[in-house]
């Protein structure tokens, strides 16, 4: 099988996990690098991904880009910036296994990124991909000139018959207000051609009162596949036309709900990559989302993936 070439746009900051009884641990994480992680394990050789963003050239940056290589991804359009460094994190779990966030990431390199365009090399890499993947907190840490220029590199991925994902994951913190959340959002509907939501990021985003309105909202965009999830309840998946309810077989009692969408996103995306339809990726992205969260950190162990996938 050719390896698929995959771009995933976004930020990775340190991060400092754990609690006071247990004690903390450091790595790194962040929403869309955490679904590169579990994308490339689940997909092997059958991916060719690349994580879009900018680092520093401290010893942090230089460490976590080490560990994304050791992961097997990509390193050229992860672009070191001299004299800055990464934004840092803190995920605080309590003890029925949510978590509560503490960022320190305003002078993140990232958050210049395309604000003067985009080069020629990265243009050409992200254009050719067969998959695009971006999320909120992407557009939120980005200038307005660099979700513009963002934007038109997801049109352009779709241009060349390349697929767009985007995950609107919802922090109110990282807007200036709920406007401009809402209307990053709608633009990044009408340049994607699959989104992985919530009820209530929807809610949350555009006050929307049930599925339904959210349903139409996507179908105005012309988003020709999504997934509505809604907690324990279960989630609806649209493709094609058709939709279905599929039931979420749950943890009773989950140990850290950290990862639990970013690993979905990764097992949706790849098991669509691999040739599944819309219904059984869902139900493959569940397995993948259960087994992140019986364990602690965003990332858990590579021996600790699933025997058997999808």
């Amino acid at each position: 099988m050719t390896a698929r070439r995959i771009v995933i746009a976004g930020e990775c900051m340190a991060e400092i996990s754990g609690n006071a009884d247990s004690g903390w641990a450091f790595g790194f994480g962040g929403d869309t690098l955490n679904t590169s992680v579990y994308m490339k394990r689940l997909l092997g050789d059958a991916a060719d991904l690349s994580y879009l963003t900018r680092v520093g050239d401290d010893p942090f940056s230089a460490r976590m880009t080490q560990a994304w290589a050791d992961e097997g991804i990509r390193l050229d359009l992860a672009t070191p910036v001299p004299g800055r460094t990464i934004g840092l994190y803190a995920i605080s779990t309590d003890a029925m296994g949510e978590r509560s966030f503490t960022y320190w990431r305003e002078n993140a390199p990232v958050r210049d990124m395309f604000r003067d365009g985009v080069d020629a090399a990265v243009q050409s890499a992200v254009s050719g991909a067969d998959l695009f993947f971006f999320s909120g907190i992407t557009l939120a840490v980005l200038s307005a000139e660099g979700r513009a220029a963002l934007f038109g590199l997801a049109r352009d991925v779709r241009a060349a018959g390349g697929q767009v994902a985007f995950d609107p994951n919802h922090r109110p913190r990282l807007w200036p207000g709920a406007e401009a959340a809402a209307a990053a959002a709608t633009e990044a509907f009408e340049v994607a051609s699959l989104v992985l939501t919530s009820v209530e990021e929807q809610e949350a985003i555009f006050g929307d009162r049930t599925p339904e309105d959210t349903a139409a909202r996507l179908a105005a965009a012309s988003v020709g596949e999504w997934v509505l999830r809604d907690g324990p309840a279960p989630m609806l998946v649209a493709a094609d036309g058709a939709r279905a309810e599929i039931a979420f077989d749950g943890v009773a009692r989950p140990r850290d709900t950290t990862g639990a969408g970013d690993s979905f996103n990764a097992g949706y995306l790849s098991a669509r990559l691999l040739g599944l339809d819309p219904f059984d990726a869902a139900r493959a992205a569940q397995k993948l989302s259960a087994t992140v969260i019986n364990h602690p950190g965003a990332i858990i162990p590579a021996a600790a993936m699933p025997a058997r996938w999808p």
